[in-house]
């Protein structure tokens, strides 16, 4: 299984940097909260400020994986907050192991003869070794003694963000706050004392698009941009990053995560960060470079060993995406995920028998792995074959653990697999009769979702007015769950239109910029369920090269069927190179869309490449899963 990449939360995750050393593992620091050994208390914020200002000078290093407490605390809602005060050695030292820190800096801060003195102890935690640096400056100047001290562990420290040491103290207590509600007239004040500190610019903004002001978040960053000629190139880089997340620029993003890595070349957080993006914008070979530079700093990482498996399935390379994951399954010997994504590149690339023989592995060692849904990416697998009988007795092993389970969706997911094996007379019943009876019940969210479902299912079969009454009952049962599937059921259930009518449609269904993603996919439903397959097309095509995620696994399928029925034979073959992985969990209202077509398409690539036999193949498996009832779309025909 391989899990898909909030505005500033995904973009600092990737701020690190790490020194490439003659062992595999790179040198790795983290920079604990220093303690206080005056008397007094006013001087506590610069607890915080010591190691925010030591790892961000670090960070400039392009040789030292410096992790910032940003980074540090991401590990919090595991481990716990601790508290404010609290000495980093305490109360922190958990925190820098689960970051995969292998040193650490821990450190103490005291007023003397009118100075403010400090020292760090740096703690190698494979031998145990430690070295103590020290450094003093006059009393306030925390940014000069926490610079000294950077500089003596690496002397290829760079200068902080700011010199102003009252923005310094505003922005910790704006780091410290309980939220950004409470933060942001901290991080204001910090601004209004030093208006070129990059930093706060990014964490304001992130609160408002907490507070769903991204039009506010967008002046910050427009604001900050304009002076970043005088910020360090790091908050630069950071900030424009930071902005093209916010727009859902992808080819800005990737630029500013390749000057980051430009600037941290062996962190492997930005490694990862550039891999997942050229993930999502299909950029496969890119993708697995991007991986093996983050496996290069960081071995054995299970994580990247699975997710550079896919990338490199992708890229047409099943050897290597092969060994990627055998390592990946040497490191968990007793974890099931290994295997089913063994089972997920072998489908992806066609091998199904293998792909088969891998989800049953996976579903053997451990048969309550994601609700044994490993089971029913078997039958999927199978039933991609052709052998319905033996992809059908697979599936109802997947129903009877299941019904074992006292999962209340089973009549949901039988109605589900009846439709895919082509027995949609039957599935439209067991559904009919699952949402009735589910309506009263503690689930009818899934009620109101297969009243959705159901409507998709009649638009499909050229019954609007059917679709018109099921999305009418699912949105009379509709709630947070089950809102998305409502909202595009209601839009489809409309009668047929012009593709401007539709257009007008979407705008009056979906009036907020905030709906956009949701409102295209509607649109290109529509545009697909009526044929207006040349206004569908720049959709589905915007929407696959966005760099978001897709927002609906058959979405290469759609815009290959919109493709192929606009003239571009070409371009629709390379998305119809690669079999949809099968979700784990059995509901999914849209797939209608794209299965059984999916042969039915590449039946048609292999007609105009001259290959008749292929041709036929594809045909007869598409026709043998078309089942009892037809589609308006009259495919069944034309494959005869």
């Amino acid at each position: 299984m391989f899990s898909r990449v909030a505005l500033v939360a995904a973009c600092l995750a990737a701020v690190s940097c790490s020194r490439q050393t003659s062992n595999a593992s790179p040198e790795r620091i983290a920079l604990l909260r220093f303690e206080n050994l005056s008397a007094d208390p006013s001087l506590d914020w610069m607890g915080r400020a010591f190691p925010e200002v030591i790892s961000r000078e670090l960070a400039g290093d392009r040789n030292l994986d410096s992790i910032s407490p940003e980074r540090l605390h991401g590990g919090d809602q595991a481990f716990g907050r601790r508290p404010e005060a609290a000495p980093g050695v305490s109360a922190e030292r958990t925190l820098a192991l689960a970051a995969g820190a292998n040193r650490l800096g821990y450190g103490e801060y005291w007023l003397g003869n009118g100075r403010l003195e400090a020292r760090v102890t740096l703690e190698d935690l494979p031998s145990g070794k430690t070295t103590v640096v020290a450094a003093s400056a006059p009393a306030g100047d925390v940014i000069a003694v926490a610079g000294a001290l950077a500089r003596r562990i690496d002397s290829g420290a760079a200068p902080y963000g700011t010199q102003n040491a009252a923005a310094l103290k505003a922005y910790v207590s704006g780091l410290e706050s309980a939220n950004s509600i409470s933060a942001a007239p901290r991080f204001e004040e910090a601004l209004a004392l030093d208006p070129d500190f990059g930093p706060p610019y990014s964490l304001l903004a992130q609160g408002k698009v907490q507070q769903l002001d991204r039009a506010g978040a967008g002046t910050l960053f427009a604001q900050a941009l304009a002076r970043a000629g005088r910020m360090p190139e790091l908050d630069r880089t950071q900030l424009a990053l930071n902005a093209a997340t916010l727009r859902g620029d992808a080819a800005a993003r990737q630029q500013a995560l390749t000057a980051w890595s430009r600037l941290t070349p062996n962190d492997p957080g930005v490694w990862r960060a550039l891999a997942q993006l050229a993930m999502l914008r299909h950029q496969y070979p890119q993708a697995v470079e991007a991986y093996q530079k983050a496996l290069a700093t960081q071995p054995g990482d299970a994580a990247l060993l699975n997710e550079l498996g896919y990338a490199a399935a992708y890229a047409g390379d099943l050897n290597a995406a092969t060994r990627a994951l055998e390592q990946y399954a040497g490191l968990r010997p007793g974890d099931a995920n290994p295997l089913d994504s063994l089972g997920d590149v072998h489908l992806l690339l066609g091998r199904l028998r293998e792909a088969e023989s891998f989800y049953l592995q996976a579903a053997k060692k451990d048969p309550a792995f994601e609700g044994g849904g490993d089971l029913l990416k078997a039958a999927m697998a199978r039933l991609m074959s052709g052998d319905v009988s033996a992809a059908s007795a697979l599936n109802q092993q997947f129903v009877a653990l299941r019904a074992q389970a006292h999962d209340p969706l089973v009549d949901y997911y039988r109605a589900e697999w009846s439709w895919i094996s082509g027995r949609r007379k039957e599935a439209y019943e067991i559904l009919s009769s699952f949402a009735h009876g589910a309506e009263t019940g503690p689930i009818r969210q899934a009620a109101s979702e297969a009243y959705g479902e159901l409507a998709v299912w009649s638009v499909a079969l050229g019954d609007r007015a059917a679709a018109g009454r099921s999305a009418d009952q699912a949105a009379r049962l509709a709630g947070s769950a089950s809102a998305r599937t409502v909202a595009l059921a209601r839009f489809l259930a409309q009668p047929a239109a012009a593709a401007e009518e539709w257009t007008a449609r979407a705008e009056r269904a979906f009036p907020n910029p905030e709906q956009k993603p949701v409102k295209d996919l509607a649109l290109a439903y529509a545009l697909l369920a009526d044929r207006h397959f040349s206004e569908a097309s720049p959709i589905l095509r915007a929407l696959y090269e966005s760099g978001a995620p897709a927002p609906d696994e058959g979405l290469p399928l759609l815009l290959a069927w919109s493709d192929l029925e606009t003239g571009k034979p070409q371009e629709a073959a390379g998305l119809l190179r690669f079999n949809p992985i099968p979700p784990s969990s059995a509901v999914r209202p849209f797939r209608v869309f794209y299965l059984p077509r999916l042969f039915y398409l590449r039946g048609q690539i292999a007609a105009l490449a001259g290959s008749a036999d292929q041709a036929r193949a594809q045909f007869r498996l598409f026709l043998q899963l078309s089942g009892d009832t037809p589609l308006v779309w009259g495919e069944e025909a034309k494959a005869r």
